[in-house]
């Protein structure tokens, strides 16, 4: 990594998302609009044109901070599609997923170790399972009532067509029952069509995704990220000034491995652009406290001690689907005295919001999920957009900087094992 150098003018900036099916096109609109909100706020210019580089979904940044020009290129790491694979199952192996789910966090210990954490992660891991059971549960008991009803009725309209008194038996019973099943598969379908509003599938397929290979990648995942790895040593080879990888949620633990596998291979040079690496809202804990999370367990040891990049961590105990404050390494037992990275913060909502603002966003979870990628109407010394757009390298804006006091270091999975 070269040395200090007084500001960017050009930065590659690889945005890895989270466990996410949608185009990447709606990270291209947030961060036009929020970019856009921010500058009005913090009194800079920041303009979006169409990418100058090959390769994924992205975007160009023309901005001036504090009276300098930069010029920055994003580009997303898409793996949507690998994401939306895995979300392409019928109601009932959602169900099947469920079981399996419950099963690998319980039996292993993991979701008794994460709740020592942070509660509300856990809610949010909770919350899938307890929506789908409820749903459920009402399809079974408008099923039940259909078919109790209309039994009734049909031994009402017996006796008073016939005089006959007795239970019914035969054809009545079959098709008021499959017409109770038929409801029931109705109402099923219809609570999945309404997930875009509820979540649950979509939070089930998540945490299903870790859960299936206990903690280890899946072989499309892998094959994935040492895709996203050429093209981050591609732009470490060029003349920019500094490359950014910034993971959000899931993405988080995906980059901690994608950076680690460029540096042990050699492919971060001393006299190129300076590496950064932040992590924001992450869920490192909902894997790495798995049984097989062995590599990603031996990349946060590796990636925690190296000198080859800086690495910020930033959450807040606002953001109910994170593990806010919680040093990923440290939690997951893999610490070392030589451990340097990350530098936890807290993006602190409740005072980088005004009132009115955290008003409006408090019981909104999933979108206060995303506000590390958004306008802050108080903002501190964390701006997502100088971040990626500004004049300052990473390392310089958070120079000194003490981590959070708030920060959670204690050693909490029960796995710790760095190979397999």
């Amino acid at each position: 990594m070269q040395g200090p150098q007084n500001s960017v003018t050009r930065r590659r900036v690889f945005y890895i998302p989270g466990y996410d099916p949608i185009h990447p096109r709606r990270y291209r609109e947030l961060y036009r609009k929020e970019g856009a909100a921010q500058a009005a706020i913090s009194g800079y210019q920041i303009g979006l044109k169409p990418r100058k580089f090959n390769g994924n979904y992205g975007w160009h940044v023309d901005a001036v901070i504090d009276g300098a020009d930069v010029d920055a290129d994003v580009e997303v790491l898409v793996w949507s599609d690998i994401v939306r694979d895995s979300m392409a199952t019928s109601i009932p192996a959602t169900y099947l997923q469920l079981i399996r789910t419950a099963w690998v966090y319980i039996s292993t210990g993991a979701l008794g170790r994460l709740m020592k954490l942070r509660k509300g992660p856990i809610i949010a891991a909770l919350y899938p399972v307890g929506m789908l059971l409820v749903q459920l549960l009402l399809a079974m008991m408008v099923a039940w009532a259909v078919f109790t009803l209309g039994v009734r009725a049909s031994d009402w309209a017996m006796q008073a067509t016939t005089g006959f008194q007795g239970p019914l038996f035969g054809l009545p019973l079959i098709l008021w029952g499959a017409l109770g099943l038929g409801v029931a598969v109705w109402l099923m379908r219809w609570f999945k069509k309404q997930d875009g509003k509820i979540f649950a599938y979509y939070l089930m397929h998540d945490y299903a995704f870790s859960a299936a290979s206990r903690g280890a990648n899946p072989p499309a995942l892998e094959a994935r990220m040492a895709v996203f790895a050429d093209s981050i040593a591609t732009a470490l080879g060029s003349d920019v000034d500094e490359v950014l990888v910034v993971g959000h949620s899931s993405g988080a633990h995906l980059a901690v491995s994608i950076l680690s596998d460029l540096i042990r291979a050699g492919r971060v040079p001393d006299d190129g652009p300076q590496l950064a690496f932040l992590s924001l809202g992450q869920v490192v804990p909902m894997v790495s406290f798995l049984p097989d999370a062995h590599r990603l367990r031996a990349d946060l040891q590796f990636l925690g001690a190296s000198d080859a990049l800086t690495w910020v961590d930033v959450t807040a105990p606002g953001d109910g689907c994170a593990f806010a404050l919680c040093d990923p390494v440290a939690v997951s037992g893999v610490a070392t005295e030589s451990q340097r990275w990350p530098l936890v913060l807290s993006a602190a909502f409740t005072q980088t919001l005004s009132a009115e603002r955290w008003k409006e966003l408090r019981w909104r979870f999933f979108r206060l999920h995303f506000q590390y990628m958004c306008a802050f109407d108080r903002p501190g010394d964390y701006d997502y957009f100088q971040i990626t757009a500004g004049p300052q390298f990473l390392s310089d804006r958070f120079a000194g900087r003490q981590p959070s006091k708030s920060r959670i270091v204690i050693a909490v999975s029960k796995y710790t094992s760095v190979v397999a």
